[in-house]
């Protein structure tokens, strides 16, 4: 029998949750965001889960889009990273794939073809990783229109860089470069608003929004978790409890005798460790639960195992199942006591931690 360790998906989470972006979308429409095999839920059954909800995907990449296909999904889906080789872009014209165009070395891709998808082109409003200057947007519009390519444009996408945080006005900035620098171009289409934008009030929405993580129950607000926005878990992540035993005070648990206990306490190990990929640098006082129980970790995490306090469960025992996120234990908790994000925790969620869907 195989260990019980197991991410559980909720997939009628996930479709509330993009309801609740569609709410707060203001009109726009809604493409789930499924890159990183669907944020470390399984890319096959999340698309497939929100086929019915969703008229378009996104990905970062071309393995990622032919992953929907795959699952046997025809929306359209966008390419948010565009291509990385010009025979890209002929496998994205044969497969309704829209590559998010962002740099001059693609344009001389695509003009040396002659099937060519429908496509978008990144503006770089400030965040400075991918995308067209705005002073460049006159020149790449006309490079399109003398290679007969401008049919093919949907419109343009931007990337916030500090949507996050609330207090911050680069967002505000960003929305005023993007809108100042397609205005040129009307009857396009454009897309700005990453998760966090949908809890931005009075942010401006546009024709297509891109919701992320919050589409499974993370939060992308600094600040503030997935349920205090109204987001709901859709992994649980769970492990077995394989053993007890009593810690007498001045005794160290596991590597680095880095924990000491300043009491006798009953402490529990847990199958589940970084190479399931539960963070490592999650330290002790960083919550679990059992039975209903919330609990603490102590000492370091191991490849393999994890080392719990039972103080709080005293009717525990092996064969328990313990949550290190999920209901109980937000996993927006438990990145801020790894020092990251939820993101990282569902992407990093290794292979030998198999999903089971509900």
């Amino acid at each position: 029998m195989p260990r019980s360790t197991v991410a559980r998906i909720d997939l009628d989470a996930l479709r509330r949750n993009y309801q609740t972006a569609l709410n707060r979308a203001g009109g726009a429409q809604v493409m789930a965001v499924v890159k990183a095999d669907g944020y470390g839920h399984g890319i096959g059954p999340v698309a497939s889960a929100l086929d019915s909800l969703a008229p378009k995907f996104a990905v970062a990449c071309i393995e990622e889009a032919a992953a929907i296909r795959k699952a046997g999904l025809a929306q359209p889906v966008a390419l948010l990273q565009g291509v990385h080789a010009e025979a890209d872009i002929d496998e994205c014209a044969r497969n309704r794939f829209e590559p998010v165009f962002h740099s001059f070395q693609q344009l001389s891709w695509l003009e040396r073809l002659e099937a060519r998808p429908a496509f978008w082109l990144k503006v770089n409003s400030g965040m400075n990783r991918l995308g067209f200057h705005p002073d460049e947007l006159a020149k790449v519009m006309g490079r399109l229109r003398a290679m007969s390519a401008e049919k093919g444009l949907l419109g343009f996408v931007t990337h916030f860089a500090c949507a996050d945080d609330p207090d911050s006005v680069m967002t505000a900035q960003q929305t005023s470069v993007f809108e100042k620098a397609t205005s040129a171009f009307p009857g396009l289409m454009k897309s700005v608003a990453n998760s966090a934008a949908h809890f931005h009030p009075g942010q401006p929405m546009f024709d297509w929004s891109r919701p992320g993580i919050m589409l499974y129950g993370g939060s992308p607000m600094v600040g503030k978790t997935g349920p205090e926005l109204g987001l709901e878990p859709v992994m649980s992540l769970e492990a077995p409890l394989i053993s007890t035993r009593m810690v007498p005070a001045g005794e160290s648990v596991g590597y680095g005798a880095g924990w000491v206990a300043d009491r006798d306490i009953r402490m529990g190990m847990v199958a589940i460790g970084y190479g399931d990929g539960y963070p490592r640098h999650a330290g002790t006082n960083t919550p679990a639960a059992i039975n209903g129980q919330r609990i603490r970790l102590i000492g370091r995490v191991s490849m393999d195992m994890l080392a719990v306090d039972l103080t709080n469960a005293p009717d525990s025992k092996e064969g328990d199942t313990v949550e290190l996120w999920g209901r109980t234990v937000g996993v927006d908790e438990v990145a801020t006591c790894a020092g990251t994000i939820s993101y990282e925790l569902m992407t990093g969620i290794t292979g030998r931690v198999p999903r089971q869907y509900r």
